[in-house]
């Protein structure tokens, strides 16, 4: 470490410089926001609340909205408190710690869509052993290893963004303490820090992915084994629930990533605003599109509301 190195007092949120009227953008998030936290919590007291949902399918659809929860606020909040109230000077820990918060809480949810193939994969693939293969307690157990992972990850590539100097710009060219725009500002080497974020990008991203990819391969093999029409149909519904959630939140992603591979050029605003909405709506739609497609939880909310208006 030399004697140039600087280490800042904190770093300014820039994205949106130049985009007119960006403030009714963050007054959507902020409504987006209120929604996710309603959607989600509606969700998790439902399946808390109904012992017929206690199976590992619904744990980990809990844990799912539990991540949802947690991911849009470690961003929407702070993003708010920035751009629409001009709070846009972030503490150079507090940063860090919101870094750290997020690339735990995408990677997180990126697990919890893949682990909720993996159950489907078990009940459609293996019908008969599929609960003595997917017990309560090895989803929680699936569940928490998956957690540990990005765990480790993230703290390394957040610990490498410290060994950072930042001797020219501390303004951020994106709407939170985003880990690409963060070490890209910094005046030496930042190549462990890239390698890292492309590290993650595969790790969290690509490979569950592909584990998806393979799934649903498996799955609609098994499907077309199944004599009956109507029981191919009934066995495939349940995967579309799923398989919404996976293009909702895959789809986006991949979005931006080719375009930063290929190097294309996309106007800042634009890739900034792609990115906001590939963070936040997912986190919105998962409960709203579980709640409305999956029959159990219809059924349960029609039961709870009847005998509601009967009190």
């Amino acid at each position: 470490m030399n004697s140039t190195f600087v280490r800042p007092l904190g770093f300014y949120i820039g994205g949106f410089q130049s985009l007119p009227y960006s403030q009714y953008y963050f007054l959507f998030l902020s409504i987006i926001y209120l929604a996710t936290l309603f959607c989600n919590f509606f969700l998790m007291v439902i399946i808390m609340y109904v012992e017929s949902l206690h199976t590992p399918k619904y744990i980990a659809i809990f844990t799912l909205s539990v991540i949802d929860v947690s991911y849009s606020t470690t961003i929407i909040p702070k993003s708010v408190d920035a751009f629409l109230f001009g709070s846009k000077f972030v503490l150079y820990e507090t940063c860090l710690t919101q870094m750290f918060f997020v690339l735990f809480f995408s990677a997180m949810e990126s697990f919890s869509i893949t682990i909720l193939a993996y159950d489907r994969l078990i009940s459609i693939c293996f019908p008969l052993q599929s609960v003595t293969i997917n017990t309560n307690t090895r989803m929680i157990r699936i569940i928490l290893i998956s957690a540990c992972i990005p765990l480790m990850v993230d703290v390394v590539t957040v610990y490498l963004i410290t060994r950072l100097s930042f001797c020219r710009s501390t303004v951020i060219n994106s709407y939170y303490c985003d880990h690409g725009p963060v070490f890209n500002l910094a005046c030496n080497d930042f190549t462990p820090n890239w390698m890292a974020a492309y590290f993650g990008i595969v790790t969290f991203f690509c490979v569950p992915l592909a584990f998806i990819v393979i799934s649903y391969i498996c799955i609609v093999s098994a499907l077309l084994k199944i004599a009956s029409t109507e029981g191919r149909k009934k066995a495939f519904k349940t995967c579309t629930t799923h398989l919404s959630l996976v293009a909702i939140f895959y789809i986006p992603l991949l979005a931006i990533y080719l375009t930063s591979w290929i190097r294309l050029s996309v106007d800042t605003n634009t890739r900034i605003f792609n990115t906001s909405l590939a963070a936040t709506l997912p986190p919105l739609l998962n409960p709203v599109i579980y709640t409305l497609k999956t029959e159990e939880i219809m059924v349960e909310i029609k039961k709870i509301f009847k005998r509601k208006i009967a009190n």
